[in-house]
């Protein structure tokens, strides 16, 4: 063995050679995109896109065009910008473009978690059982009593519940939904005070976590970053073993028949304790930021409030909050709430940003709704940044940076769907789930509890900003293509029950 130790990284060495060289000596071909590998070699415009991903993504629009490749981090990136040409990416039927081999690697890197080929299958078919249809409806009375026992407490509001609070809007929405989503997914314990602190706390490791999940992502982590990031994944996998999974009573049907299917598979417990983290983090990392931004614009437009409470007071009616009583909320006026769920989209349109990415598995060549032609090479990865292209296009939306609660509605009332670019009508005209095969499985039951807390907060709450000239805080650059944006700072904001008349 120790003769063969030099041989093996004489080879390596040579390897990791031939491939940096074949990057730095990579030149466009005739019929590829335009190639920009920036002045770094292998790094290539890492640095800028990882600073501020859609400001470089506009700059290099406007010096290549729709259609571009850039170099990142020694991977070349195709870039489509045309929402007109996203279909042949998107239905690709060929499986020229593949997705689940790049997400389980990802999944791999930040939860530890080794994917099966079965695992995007299993959860589409899980998500499409429990988180819709009569699913969602159980899914949706447990969410409202979570929020009840999170918003209320256990014994139910106190003397003092209509006292007015201060709070940071944003740490209020995440720990609320987050608290909330959690005891509704995982269940609970005989004691519902522990499970609050237990849930409290859960919080401000994720929370933590989710500070340091870009750079992550990224490798950009300092070594003390690194040692605290493998110290929370270890926390998560402990306190979300399956082991504790049955100790408590009200865990999802969703959540249970995917550790089902993986105990029948064969999958360590080991395994099942990280997929569990997996799923923490797939159904609660965007539903309080999003919670955020929508109170946020509700609160900086009023016309838009007095919509969505006229809205809630119609389908609704009047609500009454005794002293140790829960939330009363007929769920099914979920269904009749379309002036709010115009709210919701346009939320969404100007603050979700997800990215979505493909890896090309053989030679492929893109056809754009112009006709144009673009080889893309086999091992490069196709992206769409729907946030620029689309949500932020002022063909498909006037005034795109504007918040316009009624955007997404008709004159009639009804939700508006018809939208055009270049006077053609447009199918992806807002995009903040994803498409496609990589469309978010549980994008129905995050509308859904989102929408619970938000009317809650309408019928029951009085809210206000501390300062009411605090403008909508810009985004955090460094949360650009990680679904939902999250602010730059913080907005103090008060609350407190509505009194009993």
């Amino acid at each position: 063995m120790v003769l063969w130790a030099p041989l093996l990284g004489a080879l390596l060495l040579g390897l990791v050679g031939y491939l940096c060289l074949s990057m730095l000596l990579r030149r466009r071909r005739p019929r590829e995109p335009p190639l920009d590998r920036g002045l770094v070699p292998w790094l290539g415009h890492a640095l800028a896109f990882r600073k501020d991903m859609f400001e470089f993504l506009k700059g290099m629009r406007a010096k290549h065009g729709d259609v571009f490749t850039v170099q990142l981090g020694g991977q070349f990136f195709t870039f489509v910008l045309d929402p007109l040409s996203f279909g042949p990416i998107i239905k690709n039927t060929q499986k020229t473009l593949d997705f689940v081999k790049y997400a389980e690697v990802l999944v791999l890197k930040v939860f530890g978690y080794q994917a099966s080929s079965q695992d995007h299958h299993m959860i589409h078919s899980a998500s499409t059982k429990h988180l819709m249809g009569q699913g969602l409806e159980s899914l949706n009375k447990a969410m409202l009593d979570s929020l009840s026992l999170v918003m209320l407490g256990p014994t139910g509001p106190s003397l003092h519940a209509h006292c007015w609070h201060e709070d940071g809007l944003f740490r209020f929405c995440y720990s609320v939904l987050f608290k909330a989503g959690f005891l509704s997914l995982f269940g609970y314990s005989a004691d519902k005070q522990q499970d609050l602190r237990e849930a409290d706390e859960l919080f401000m490791k994720f929370r933590r976590f989710d500070l340091l999940f870009p750079r992550f992502t990224y490798s950009l982590l300092g070594p003390r970053e690194w040692k605290e990031v493998d110290q929370l994944q270890h926390f998560f996998h402990q306190r979300l073993s399956v082991e504790q999974n049955l100790e408590k009573d009200g865990v999802s049907k969703w959540l249970g028949s995917m550790l089902q299917f993986l105990r029948e598979q064969g999958t360590a417990a080991s395994m099942q304790n990280k997929f569990n983290f997996m799923m923490l983090w797939a159904s609660q990392g965007n539903t309080g930021p999003t919670c955020f931004w929508v109170l946020m614009f509700l609160l900086k437009h009023q016309d838009a409030m007095r919509a969505v409470q006229e809205e809630a007071a119609r389908v609704l009616g009047e609500a009454r909050l005794e002293a140790k009583q829960s939330f009363t909320f007929k769920l099914d006026a979920l269904k009749c709430t379309p002036v709010l769920d115009s709210v919701m989209e346009e939320a969404l349109r100007l603050r979700a940003s997800p990215t979505l990415l493909r890896e090309v598995q053989k030679d492929y060549v893109l056809e754009t709704a112009s006709g144009q032609e673009y080889e893309i090479r086999r091992g490069d990865k196709v992206a769409l940044f729907p946030y620029l292209s689309v949500h932020m296009d002022p063909d498909i939306h006037p005034e795109p940076t504007a918040f316009m609660y009624d955007r997404f509605l008709n004159p009639n009332g009804t939700r508006k769907v018809d939208f055009y670019k270049s006077g053609k009508k447009i199918h992806y005209y807002s995009m903040p789930w994803g498409s496609g095969v990589s469309i978010c499985p549980g994008r129905f039951f995050a509308l859904s509890e989102m929408k619970i807390f938000i009317l809650l907060m309408l019928m029951y709450f009085d809210f206000e900003l501390v300062d009411p000239d605090t403008p909508v805080p810009p985004v955090d650059p460094r949360r650009w293509g990680f679904g939902t944006t999250q602010p730059s700072h913080e907005v103090g904001f008060r609350y407190r029950l509505k009194p009993t008349q």
